[in-house]
């Protein structure tokens, strides 16, 4: 009778010994990693590292997914990156880094976006998704797209000093939308563009992330099913919340209303900025030099107006500004420019403003940064 192959190289079981030791995982969790296909959508603060553990563990297959290219502000948290890799799209930089740490994982780079039209049939190829995302329609898509196929969904997210994660499976527990029913207003929470991130929390959560992808391929330990895990880099601080299923949830509760994918641009409100009349940075500066009156409104915070801010702009944060009205009732039948960081929260500022009676009223296209990079590059970016 032939001898049987080892199910494992002696190459492999070199690489994985530390893994094969371990009494609750050893080779059936080991095998159980490498016939796992994992979608990771995003390749950023969050996706970087918790792909890099993934493969050094033994995935075998990861899909990556992610439009965007490598850019200089991205360097101070996404580890796979390289001043030199400028430019060039995430996804296959990223692929190039993670073969090279184990070329016996299969990584298939994808450089498109994540939406309606491709994320169903993404999700169903793979055993369990890692959400490594950074705005609202995304996590919504990804959630949904998760609970339709059955796959579970490694949630994890960051701003600032603080990061939050869980496991999202319908089967067992909840889902997104149990924990957040509704998305908040747009431009209400800064993104990490807005309001920073410090450099290091998306590597804290993103390890948490692929534990959490580790243990469920491999069949071991209890997962954060039904728990929400919040962490504050600044006092080094973990705390557990439970979260519970929502019976009415419209994707995964009793009778679902949600029974496909949806437009969820639309549902997270981000079709409305079409119906906001914008300025561009060079018309708005050919008014001003050209001596027309008006109010330039700025709503950011004051750490960022510390950072950088445009001359003669009157600073009212995007909070306040419903309760500071009066202050502007001069302004209710002139040009009022509303600018921010990037366009998201000037828009809100501008709708809120229409609302109250101020009847001309634009937003700053691309705000600040759009500012500095087509008009002022003394403005400095941030």
């Amino acid at each position: 009778m032939a001898e049987q192959n080892p199910p494992l190289s002696a190459a492999q079981f070199e690489r994985y010994r530390r893994h094969l030791s371990l009494p609750s995982f050893g080779l059936e969790g080991q095998l159980r990693l490498r016939d796992a296909r994992v979608l990771l959508v995003g390749a950023g603060g969050l996706g970087c590292p918790a792909a890099q553990y993934l493969v050094a563990a033994g995935v075998g297959t990861l899909e990556i997914i992610d439009p965007d290219v490598v850019d200089l502000s991205n360097l101070q948290r996404q580890v796979l990156y390289a001043t030199a890799d400028i430019g060039r799209p995430k996804a296959e930089v990223a692929a190039e880094r993670l073969r090279a740490l184990n070329p016996e994982v299969q990584i298939l780079p994808c450089v498109e976006r994540f939406e309606a039209t491709n994320a169903l049939a993404k999700v169903s190829a793979a055993d369990l998704v890692i959400d490594g995302t950074d705005n609202f329609p995304a996590r919504y898509l990804s959630n949904d797209a998760c609970v339709l196929a059955g796959r579970p969904n490694v949630y994890g997210s960051i701003s600032r000093f603080e990061g939050q994660a869980s496991v999202f499976d319908a089967a067992r527990g909840p889902c997104y939308r149990c924990l957040f029913p509704e998305p908040p207003p747009p431009g209400s929470v800064p993104s990490c563009a807005e309001g920073g991130v410090l450099g290091v929390l998306p590597g804290i959560i993103a390890t948490i992330q692929a534990t959490e992808a580790v243990k469920w391929l491999a069949g071991i330990g209890e997962p954060l099913v039904g728990r929400l895990l919040l962490y504050d880099a600044l006092d080094l601080s973990f705390r557990e919340f439970r979260i519970q299923k929502d019976p009415e949830c419209p994707v995964c509760g009793v009778a679902p209303s949600i029974t496909e994918l949806i437009d969820y641009e639309v549902f997270c409100g981000v079709e409305v900025s079409d119906a906001v009349r914008r300025v561009s940075p060079v018309e708005l500066a050919a008014r001003r030099s050209g001596g027309e009156a008006g109010l330039l409104l700025d709503v950011r915070e004051p750490e960022e107006i510390a950072k950088a801010s445009i001359e003669g702009a009157v600073a009212i944060p995007l909070g306040e500004l419903a309760a500071r009205l009066a202050e502007l009732a001069g302004y209710r039948e002139q040009s009022v420019v509303v600018h921010c960081h990037r366009g998201g929260r000037s828009e809100t500022a501008v709708r809120l403003l229409e609302n109250a009676g101020f009847s001309r009223v634009e937003s700053l296209d691309g705000g600040i940064e759009a500012w500095s990079l087509t008009l002022d590059p003394a403005v400095p970016r941030y």
